[in-house]
């Protein structure tokens, strides 16, 4: 078997905050690694039309969020009358195109009213997100087809205050555990929340996978250690869930500290593992973790990010027929994998590195932020139309 099941969904996946000119939230004006500042990043607001248009043409399906700071300005207020008609009149457009949305409620931002009373360190906040939730679902509900309440919490929680890359930027391993909890506790509210109003819409989370080695002895307590919180303990806060949701990006092995491209390039040259820009590329690691979710699970799996940072666009073009493989592989040993989501549309702002690292299908050149088609974006719409790895091959050939 060559081709994937009918109900199969592909898609493409952005988020808000990385797409859209920062408004009044907790990653603005924040400086980059490579020196840019996080405020105009793609001037997605600006495009809809375009962008619905990009976005139409690369998969059926389609994995985003909203800027929660902008649709809602004040606790428990209610959503901003603009802002609420712009979201409208693009979810509207792609709905009008066939496209299905998978619908993320919270990636990584927070309005800078709920970040100065804690943000997630402190239960009493939970209300407030459950709050902009049931607002989401009662507003723009009927354009969804799917719901992620987080998007990688395990992400969240470790560079927010473990390693202190990510707002708040603390490092405080007691708070991490204390931030897990309580967006627990709100997916759990916001789950059923959904599930009453729309009992045929599929909700669960994006969990990063991760694979986790160890190079040498002294690599092998800090693999452990990652991949027990990051791979069991973590994802065990949210397993009331339709799907399990899962982003798969690299093999990161240990030394005992972590080796990744963008931190020890040459570390990872000397050991000859091939790489993009950011980590070891090893895709088989996405079937190791498909494997263990499913049989630790045995829920239906949606890969909710996957992709490469490539500024070439070379090794995408490879990427995304090994992905490809690996997946349908799965799917033909048994396993119930329901849609696989490319990272990224276009090029976007990569938080904590900004927007020299490169993810999308689609360029964003900086300055005019005009949109230019990479060779990948065509090899992966032949895939995400014709569900057929032959046809990605003779794209390829």
């Amino acid at each position: 078997m060559k081709t994937f099941p009918d109900h199969f969904i592909f898609g493409t996946s952005t988020a808000a905050a990385q797409i859209e000119t920062a408004f009044e939230h907790d990653w603005q004006g924040v400086k980059a690694r490579d020196g840019s500042v996080f405020q105009r990043t793609t001037d997605h607001e600006l495009r809809f039309k375009q962008d619905a248009d990009i976005i139409a043409s690369l998969a059926p399906g389609y994995r985003m969020s909203l800027q929660w700071s902008k649709l809602q300005r004040e606790p428990n207020g209610k959503f901003h009358p603009e802002t609420t008609g712009a979201y409208h009149e693009f979810l509207a457009d792609l709905k009008a195109r066939g496209v299905s949305i998978m619908m993320v409620l919270h990636h990584f931002t927070n309005p800078l009213w709920f970040a100065k009373q804690g943000g997630w360190e402190e239960s009493k906040n939970i209300s407030l997100w459950v709050d902009y939730c049931r607002r989401v679902v009662d507003e723009f509900g009927d354009y969804v087809s799917s719901w992620n309440t987080f998007n990688e919490p395990n992400v969240y929680a470790s560079y927010g205050w473990i390693t202190g890359f990510f707002p708040p930027f603390k490092i405080n391993p007691y708070l991490a555990g204390k931030v897990v909890k309580n967006m627990g506790a709100a997916h759990h509210i916001v789950y059923d929340h959904i599930k009453q109003k729309y009992p045929d819409h599929p909700v669960g989370i994006s969990h990063n996978a991760t694979l986790f080695t160890h190079e040498n002895v002294l690599g092998w307590f800090p693999a452990r250690l990652s991949d027990w919180w990051f791979m069991d303990y973590v994802p065990g806060h949210f397993e009331k869930a339709d799907f399990f949701g899962m982003s798969y990006y690299a093999r990161v092995t240990h030394d005992p500290l972590p080796v990744t491209y963008v931190d020890t390039p040459e570390k990872i040259k000397a050991l000859g593992k091939q790489h993009d820009d950011m980590w070891e590329y090893h895709p088989e690691g996405l079937r190791t973790c498909i494997d263990r979710y499913w049989n630790k699970y045995k829920k239906p799996i949606i890969i909710t990010e996957n992709g490469v940072c490539d500024a070439r666009d070379e090794l995408r073009q490879q990427a995304i027929l090994d992905y490809a493989g690996i997946v349908l592989k799965a799917i033909e040993d048994g396993i119930d994998i329901r849609g696989y989501y490319w990272w990224s549309t276009w090029d976007n702002f990569e938080w904590h590195l900004g927007p020299s690292m490169k993810f999308g299908l689609y360029a964003c050149e900086p300055g005019t932020m005009e949109r230019q088609k990479k060779k990948s974006a065509d090899i992966y719409s032949s895939l995400a139309f014709s569900k057929s790895l032959h046809t990605i091959r003779h794209s390829l050939a």
